[in-house]
C-alpha cells in the first residue's frame, strides 16, 4: 500500500470513527469500545482481502505512544485544579499507591492463576508485568462516560477519579519500564544484571526526573507565556504543543538508571500550564481537546487492528483474562480504595463507586505493545496482548456501561454538582459568560428591586455582593449603591463572528506605552477593550493610561463600518 492509500485509509477511518462517535451518543454505548470494534473490523477486512494480519507492534507502539502523549497531557491541563482541590490527597494517593499497589496485589493474583491453569506456568516476573501493565484506570475512558452521561457526583467523587485516572498512567508506566527490564535480563537479551539498589535507583529517577521536566516546562512556559506576545494568534497553542512533546521527550532521552517519566513530566507540565493564566487559554483548550480526540480515535482502531480474533476467543486468552479481570475488579481495586481512602475517612458508597470506577483502557494496551516490542513475543511465555485486551473489552462493556446505574443505585447523584466544572473547558461546554457590574449612585438600576430592572433576554443576575458578603437573589431583592452583581449571559462567539481577540505585552519601549488611549493611534479595525494590571481587569476609556507590564486585549474587527453619525 502507497502512501497515496495511506492517506485514504487515514481519512475513511477518522470519518467512519466521527460517524461511529455518534452511534455512542445516541445508544449510550462507550464510544472507545466503537473505535476498537472498527479496528477489528478492518482487520477481518484486510485478511479476507489477502493483506494479512496488522502485526506490526513496534509501529502500533510508537504511533500510539505519540498519541497517548497528547491524551496524558491534555489530562492535565483539562485539570480544574480549583475543581479537584478538595479532593487532591486522595487522589494523589490513589494515583501512587494505589497504582503500586493495584500492580503488586493484581501481579500474586495472575501467578496464582496461571499456577493453577493448565496453559504453562509464569515466573513471577512475568506476572508482575501484566500486573503492571493493567494497574492503571483509564481517563479517556472515565472522561467519556462522566461527560457524555453527565454524571454529577456527589463529594467531589469526579474531580477525584478524574485526577487519579489522568496522573496514574506514568506509575503503571513506570511499572512495565522496570518488570521489562528484569525480564530483559532473565531473557538474556541484556548482560547487565541489576541489582535492589538500582531498582530502587530507577524508580527514584523515573518519579523525580518525570516530576522535575514537567515543572520546568511547565512553569517556564507559563512565565513566557504570560509575557511574550506570538504575532500569529494560534502561536500560543503551538507553543504549548511544544511544551508539552517537550517535557515528554527530555526525561526519555536521559541516558540509563538515569532516564525519567516522560508520561508523568507531560502531565505535570499540562497541570501547570492549564491552571495558569496564559493568553488563548479557550482557544488551546479547543485545540487539544480536538486533537486528544483524534488521537483516542487512532489509537483504539489501531490496537483492534492488531488484535486478532481467532486470538481474542481462545480458550488459552479467554479463561485466564476473564479471571483476572474480576479479581482485578472485585477484590484488588476495592481492597487498595478501601484501604487507602478509609483514613480520609470517606463515605462507604463513595469508596464503592470509585472503586467500581476504576476503569481500564488505552494506556494498558499502549503498555503491553511496549513490552511486547521490546522484549520480543517469541520470549514471552503467553500473549499478553490480547490478554490486556480483552480485559479492557470487558472493563468498558461491562464497567463503562454499568457506571451511571451503579452511582444511581449507591445514591451517588447530587442535583447539586455539575460534573463539568472539573475540566477547565468548563464555560466553552455551558456556552455562557460571567460578568461582574459595580453600581454607583448613578446607575439606572440603583435602588431598584430586580423585577423592576429591564434587562437583555437571556441575561441574570445570579449573585449579589453587599458590604463584601454575597446572597442569591429574587424578583424583590433590591440593588444598592456599591454593590457587585455577578451576572451570567450567553457567550459571544467572536471566531464565528469574524473577529479576532488577543493579548499584546506593554515593555517600557512599546509604543503605546505611558499614553492614554484616545493618544493611540490603532491599526483600522482594533480596539482596545480590556487592560490586565496586576491581576486586575480594567474597562477602559479614553482618558485610561497604558502603563509599563500592562496587558492589552483586543478585538480586531476586518470589515468594520465607519460611524458618520455626528455626536
Amino acid at each position: 500500500m502507497g502512501y497515496i492509500g495511506v492517506l485514504l485509509l487515514l481519512g475513511l477511518v477518522i470519518a467512519l470513527c466521527l460517524f461511529v462517535n455518534r452511534l455512542g451518543d445516541k445508544f449510550k454505548i462507550p464510544s472507545l469500545l466503537l473505535f476498537i470494534g472498527l479496528g477489528l473490523l478492518f482487520g477481518v477486512i484486510f485478511r479476507l482481502t489477502d493483506l494479512g494480519n496488522f502485526t506490526e507492534y513496534n509501529l502500533g507502539n510508537v504511533v500510539c505512544s505519540i498519541c497517548l502523549v497528547f491524551v496524558i497531557f491534555f489530562g492535565g491541563f483539562g485539570t480544574n485544579f480549583k475543581a479537584a482541590k478538595p479532593v487532591l490527597k486522595q487522589s494523589i494517593v490513589l494515583s501512587l499507591l494505589g497504582t503500586l499497589f493495584t500492580g503488586l496485589l493484581t501481579g500474586l493474583i495472575v501467578y496464582g492463576i496461571f499456577y493453577i491453569l493448565p496453559f504453562g506456568k509464569l515466573t513471577i516476573l512475568e506476572a508482575f508485568l501484566i500486573g503492571g501493565v493493567i494497574s492503571s484506570t483509564d481517563a479517556a475512558s472515565v472522561f467519556d462516560i462522566l461527560r457524555r452521561r453527565k454524571l454529577n457526583l456527589k463529594y467531589n467523587t469526579a474531580s477525584m477519579l478524574e485526577v487519579e485516572s489522568g496522573s496514574n498512567d506514568p506509575m503503571s508506566y513506570l511499572l512495565t519500564v522496570v518488570f521489562v527490564s528484569l525480564l530483559s535480563v532473565q531473557y538474556g537479551l541484556v548482560d547487565n544484571n541489576y541489582t535492589w539498589y538500582e531498582i530502587i535507583l530507577m524508580f527514584i529517577s523515573q518519579i523525580g526526573f518525570g516530576i522535575l521536566s514537567g515543572a520546568i516546562f511547565g512553569l517556564g512556559g507559563a512565565f513566557i507565556l504570560k509575557r511574550f506576545s506570538f504575532s500569529s494568534s494560534h502561536g500560543a497553542t503551538l507553543f504549548i504543543l511544544s511544551l508539552g512533546l517537550i517535557s515528554y521527550a527530555i526525561p526519555s532521552i536521559l541516558p540509563g538508571l538515569l532516564m525519567g517519566n516522560g508520561y508523568l513530566g507531560c502531565y505535570i507540565a499540562g497541570l501547570i500550564l492549564g491552571n495558569s493564566k496564559i493568553p488563548d487559554k479557550r482557544d488551546s483548550v479547543r485545540f487539544f481537546d480536538t486533537l486528544t480526540s483524534v488521537s483516542q480515535m487512532i489509537i483504539f482502531f489501531l490496537l483492534g487492528l492488531l488484535a486478532t480474533p481467532e486470538w481474542l476467543i481462545s480458550l488459552k486468552t479467554l479463561i485466564p483474562a476473564i479471571l483476572i479481570f474480576i479479581a482485578l475488579t472485585l477484590i484488588v481495586r476495592p481492597l487498595t480504595v478501601f484501604g487507602l481512602l478509609s483514613p480520609f475517612r470517606s463515605k462507604i458508597n463513595q469508596m464503592t463507586l470509585v472503586s467500581f470506577g476504576g476503569l481500564r483502557g488505552v494506556a494498558s494496551i499502549v503498555f503491553a505493545t511496549y513490552a511486547i516490542s521490546t522484549l520480543g513475543s517469541e520470549n514471552l511465555p503467553y500473549d499478553i496482548f490480547s490478554i490486556v485486551f480483552v480485559i479492557v473489552i470487558c472493563s468498558l462493556v461491562l464497567q463503562g456501561s454499568l457506571l451511571p446505574m451503579t452511582s444511581k443505585k449507591l445514591k451517588m447523584i447530587s442535583p447539586f454538582e455539575n460534573v463539568l466544572r472539573t475540566f477547565n473547558d468548563y464555560s466553552d461546554e455551558k456556552d455562557i459568560s460571567f460578568v461582574r457590574l459595580d453600581i454607583t449612585s448613578d446607575h439606572a438600576w440603583c435602588n431598584k428591586k430586580i423585577k423592576d430592572c429591564v434587562t437583555p433576554k437571556d441575561f441574570l443576575i445570579v449573585l449579589i455582593r453587599h458590604e463584601g458578603k454575597f446572597t442569591v437573589p429574587n424578583g424583590n431583592s433590591i440593588i444598592q449603591e456599591n454593590d457587585s452583581l455577578i451576572c451570567c449571559a450567553p457567550s459571544f462567539n467572536y471566531d464565528q463572528e469574524g473577529l479576532d481577540l488577543k493579548e499584546v505585552n506593554i515593555f517600557k519601549n512599546s509604543p503605546y506605552a505611558d499614553k492614554r488611549l484616545y493618544e493611540c493611534k490603532l491599526p483600522k479595525g482594533e480596539l482596545i477593550v480590556i487592560i490586565k494590571r496586576d491581576g486586575a481587569t480594567i474597562v477602559p476609556n479614553g482618558m485610561s493610561k497604558i502603563k509599563e507590564n500592562d496587558t492589552l486585549v483586543t478585538l480586531k474587527i476586518d470589515n468594520i463600518e465607519e460611524n458618520n453619525q455626528e455626536d
